[in-house]
């Protein structure tokens, strides 16, 4: 079941970003007020799944937020450069979801798990397709710089943010060979047992490659290989060696999805890259915790006033709502290193049980009355409709328990499949409410801000 609830933000607060939008790009300004549309689509199921990397989790939670570049217009062309070899067309969809996955706002805040992920996997087959022409896996520093530049430039004019390279730590060397000393594609192919990697790619089990790792496995030995060409193996030495070697294949694997993505379609490219890049994504907690000491003090050395320890771990994780949306996989990761911190801090107690700590409280907070969003750990996109505006799938729509850590079992996730998470409850029925949307209202003022400097 699904309902649509529509929340009318004041015509002030939309008329102050829309300056801001045509201070940035040539727009006309709508009429009428700013709307944030909240879809929630619940799927009732026979029993309720759980957290695993085997199965997508549901029901789920899809945000449709439409921004003001909406109803803009924008008929100015992208300044490119004219030097630049690479060809745009064969990854024309790429690009659009690029900029639907980056657009202006929300790009730091779905940065790690959607917008740099599917920027880093545009440019991996962006420089594979073209390698069909160029027979070259990379790119020199000038035409890299030219190139990057241009890709950016098409980016911001389909509403994407301008400052794509700081965000997701791009620069002009990342579509270069950097230290692997293959780029040629017929030396490649000379070296790699090319059958061999698209057999372990190609179908790639986007639910099981994380655990499996069949395709990794066949990336990382044909990188090894390519690597080994900058060596003469009588003269390998130390530990300098082996840490120069490890670069190697690190800028080698690279080349190897490259590769990849000349031989495959780009839409399979893509989800073989996404599919590679969500299982780094989600073994990591990519917040930053601040300062223990407040929630030390309160809740260390046994708790004796339980009121005081819970304001002090609300306040806390109140930080860290204001950073990123994460996935699911990620906020349990991010729950168990917080607790450890917190052991180490000499606080014993179950916190979490005892001030109510929930997975979605480790994610961007979508409004007053809800828990915080968490992304699908499989990969995903921002989806984007005129009427509608800018949409994205949120998992877990319920109050999962965050894990406190226990020395007496493995960590919750990765490969342990043995371990069963709490499971989701049934799907509920649905009812209307309003939403105050809180990390578009936090930005809508970051807009103001800026505006107030500029005029």
């Amino acid at each position: 079941m699904s309902w649509v609830v529509q929340n009318t933000l004041n015509l002030h607060i939309a008329f102050v970003l829309s300056l801001f939008f045509c201070l940035h790009k040539s727009c006309s300004i709508p009429s009428g007020y700013l709307r944030i549309y909240t879809t929630l689509d619940r799927r009732a199921e026979s029993s309720s799944p759980q957290i695993s990397p085997d199965v997508a989790p549901q029901p789920f939670l899809t945000l449709l937020a439409p921004l003001p570049l909406v109803p803009f217009t924008n008929d100015s062309v992208p300044k490119l450069s004219g030097l630049c070899t690479l060809n745009f067309d064969a990854v024309e969809s790429m690009i659009s979801t690029a900029s639907i996955d980056c657009i202006a706002l929300s790009a730091p805040y779905l940065a790690n798990v959607v917008c740099c992920p599917q920027l880093e996997a545009t440019l991996v087959v962006l420089i594979g397709q073209s390698s069909k022409d160029t027979n070259m896996l990379a790119l020199n520093g000038t035409l890299a710089k030219h190139c990057l530049s241009d890709l950016e430039q098409i980016l911001v004019h389909e509403g994407a943010s301008n400052g794509l390279q700081q965000i997701c730590s791009i620069s002009a060397s990342s579509l270069t060979a950097a230290s692997c000393p293959v780029k040629d594609v017929n030396e490649f192919e000379s070296t790699v047992d090319g059958s061999k990697l698209l057999d372990a790619c190609e179908k790639m089990d986007l639910v099981n490659e994380c655990c499996d790792q069949i395709c990794q496995n066949a990336i990382s030995q044909a990188a090894g290989k390519l690597a080994l060409k900058a060596y003469d193996l009588s003269r390998m030495d130390g530990s300098h060696t082996l840490s120069d070697h490890s670069t190697r294949v690190h800028d080698c694997k690279v080349i190897v999805h490259r590769w990849l993505a000349s031989k495959l379609d780009p839409s399979r490219a893509k989800y073989v890259l996404r599919g590679l890049s969500s299982c780094n994504v989600n073994k990591v907690c990519p917040l930053v915790f601040p300062n223990l000491s407040h929630l030390t003090e309160s809740c260390g050395n046994g708790i004796r006033n339980r009121t005081l320890c819970c304001n002090a771990m609300e306040g806390y994780v109140s930080h860290l709502q204001k950073q990123s949306f994460v996935t699911n996989s990620q906020a349990i990761n991010c729950a168990e290193s917080l607790g450890m911190k917190l052991q180490k801090a000499n606080v014993s107690a179950n916190v979490y049980s005892l001030c109510r700590i929930s997975l979605q409280d480790f994610s961007l907070q979508v409004s007053t009355q809800e828990r915080g969003c968490l992304l699908p750990s499989l990969p995903s996109d921002a989806t984007f409709d005129k009427s509608s505006g800018l949409g994205f799938l949120c998992d877990l729509n319920d109050n999962i328990p965050a894990p406190w850590p226990s020395h007496t079992r493995l960590p919750t996730l990765s490969c342990n499949r043995t371990l069963k998470i709490p499971a989701l409850p049934a799907a509920t029925s649905g009812q209307s409410r309003y939403y105050n949307m809180d990390f578009l209202l936090h930005l809508l003022f970051a807009a103001s801000t800026v505006l107030t400097v500029i005029l």
